[in-house]
């Protein structure tokens, strides 16, 4: 057992003389022959810049990244009056959450279980209410008693029946009260019995 903490003792003493020797020949020598350790130099920070400017550019950087949305004609304004925002639940068990924009009057942000849409009117000729997103190809179509959102890319609805209370009640109101039929065939058969 001594002679097993000997070899010990020796391999540590060889294995911290090792490191001596290292650091002894990384030294130079001067002119005078003498031992001179080299000092590496530190690198030099650079210098800070000021608040303000790193401001500036990190505003420069977000209105870069967000594209201005172009301004609206009057009658795209008239059309955003009357779009119903908040949350709207829709059929399936799916919802949808349209936001108006406050900083972009006219502009609606409308997002649902895995997308999100800026939205801006478009005028119809059938007096629907429509939204677009022309970039992803989205398109939101709000009638009286009912909105749906298409994806006009992949020629799909992601979400129909969707309904604001406002909607609900003019629906409610039409299975009550419906309202007549473009075509109503009961007069084209009393004509033709005569």
């Amino acid at each position: 057992m001594c002679r097993l903490k000997f070899f010990f003792l020796i391999f540590v003493a060889g294995l911290w003389g090792s490191g001596i020797n290292t650091a002894h020949a990384q030294s130079s020598k001067d002119a005078n022959g003498g031992v001179k350790k080299e000092v590496q130099a530190k690198p030099v920070a650079k210098p800070a810049a000021s608040n303000a400017s790193q401001k500036k550019n990190s505003d420069k950087r977000n209105a870069a990244a967000k594209p201005v949305d172009p301004p609206l004609a009057p009658q795209e304004l008239s059309i955003a009056e009357r779009v119903h925002v908040g949350h709207l639940p829709c059929e399936l068990g799916a919802s949808v959450r349209m936001t108006a924009d406050a900083q972009t009057p006219g502009y609606f942000d409308l997002q649902g279980k895995g997308y999100k849409y800026r939205m801006r009117p478009v005028a119809t000729s059938t007096g629907a209410i429509r939204l677009e997103d022309e970039k992803a190809g989205a398109v939101w179509l709000q009638l009286a008693n009912k909105s749906m959102l298409m994806d006009q890319k992949n020629g799909r609805r992601l979400a129909d029946e969707c309904a604001h209370p406002d909607q609900v009640a003019v629906a409610n109101d039409m299975k009550i009260n419906p309202p007549p039929a473009l075509i109503d065939v009961s007069n084209l058969l009393t004509s033709a019995q005569r």
